[in-house]
């Protein structure tokens, strides 16, 4: 009987080891001619990436259990008890619009924004399951997206985040890379893609406070308090970043994941005001507070940021953390309006136009 649970978890640790090198999900890594560039960053030290401050991201052993022993427990009200209703949208729709700058929402942080004509997706994550293998997560909360990677039309840019499996998705990559123009990510992230198949020279990679022009818009890479690492070995080893694109006439921020802290507020004072804040709001836990925001602390970036409207996200679309899946938006609308912060909460797949907003608040999930 030894002999055979031996075998058996032998066989299991070289399954695991071999699925962990040899699979792609996993992505690539920088070369070192990659890493002497980064040398040269003020957020690179000792051949890893930091945050301002140098806050810390390790939880204890402790902290790590609790956490594994909430997510694989019986949490009430962690996930809708049905699919969530999505809207739906065709590509013919995105090919002929000409109108004032929209977003259209996928859920968590994935969004189409049309602006100058131009068509760019963020953190465009359309799986099924964040993570490398659909054993290790939890399903979608809808069944269907606004709009089926395949019958996207052509894509002028994809705006990433930073690597984590919620935000830069192995399936979406390989479904998007032949109909994308071009790839603008946080430095160290290009070698995934790359390893994906990408050409280098479709992809730019930035450092905090850098920017770039695409056709008339403007790309400015901007901090975030957070992490990075789609492995066991390779934490910290890539950059996290939020956004600010800014056309002629708007100018719109995208926060990625971040823990609150003062880089808000010098965004805002740097770039603000903005008319449109997409902001992080869930996947919190008190075991983690340096990494992600809680609902206020959201509400309170909006204002750092100096924004003119909010949207909470990062929620409704996946469980990776243990609060009740509508509390984020709930939590963060209640601050708002203490704050006197306008707060959009659009269904996934309903257009945002910056130019009717008020069109877009309802209490959907409800």
């Amino acid at each position: 009987m030894s002999i055979v649970i031996g075998s058996g978890l032998l066989f299991v640790i070289v399954i695991g080891v071999l699925f962990l090198y040899l699979s792609p999900e996993f992505g690539g890594a920088p070369t070192l001619e990659q890493k002497r560039i980064y040398d040269k960053s003020p957020n690179y030290i000792n051949g890893k990436f930091i945050n301002k401050g140098n806050v810390k991201l390790d939880m204890s052993m402790r902290d790590m259990g609790k956490s594994l022993a909430g997510f694989f427990g019986p949490t009430p009200l962690t996930k809708p008890s049905k699919d969530i209703p999505v809207a739906k949208l065709d590509s013919l729709n995105i090919v002929e619009y000409q109108d004032s700058t929209r977003l259209i929402w996928f859920g968590h942080s994935a969004f189409l924004l049309q602006i100058s004509n131009k068509t760019i997706l963020i953190d465009p994550m359309f799986g099924k399951v964040p993570a490398p293998h659909p054993m290790l997560g939890s399903n979608r909360f809808s069944k269907e997206l606004p709009i089926e990677v395949e019958k996207l039309p052509r894509i002028d840019a994809v705006i990433i985040s930073h690597d984590h499996y919620d935000h830069l998705d192995y399936g979406s990559i390989q479904k998007l890379k032949n109909k994308v123009n071009m790839f603008y990510t946080p430095l160290g992230v290009g070698a995934h893609l790359q390893k994906w198949g990408v050409e280098k020279e479709r992809i730019v990679e930035l450092d905090w406070w850098q920017e770039v022009t695409h056709e008339g818009l403007v790309f400015k890479c901007t901090p975030a308090q957070h992490f990075s690492g789609r492995g066991f070995s390779d934490r910290a080893n890539t950059l996290w970043s939020s956004w600010v694109i800014q056309s002629e006439k708007d100018n719109v921020f995208f926060s990625g994941d971040s823990g609150y802290g003062p880089h808000f507020k010098e965004i805002g004072d740097k770039y603000g005001p903005f008319d449109f804040a997409m902001i992080e709001c869930g996947q919190y836990n008190e075991m983690w507070p340096d990494i992600h925001m809680f609902p206020e602390q959201t509400a309170q970036a909006g204002l750092d940021v100096k924004a003119k409207q909010i949207m909470p996200i990062h929620w409704g679309a996946f469980k990776l953390a243990m609060h009740p899946w509508t509390e984020p938006v709930e939590r963060v609308t209640n601050r708002a309006k203490e704050l006197n912060l306008d707060v959009l909460t659009p269904r996934i797949g309903e257009p945002i136009n910056l130019n009717r907003l008020e069109e877009t608040t309802s209490h959907w999930w409800k």
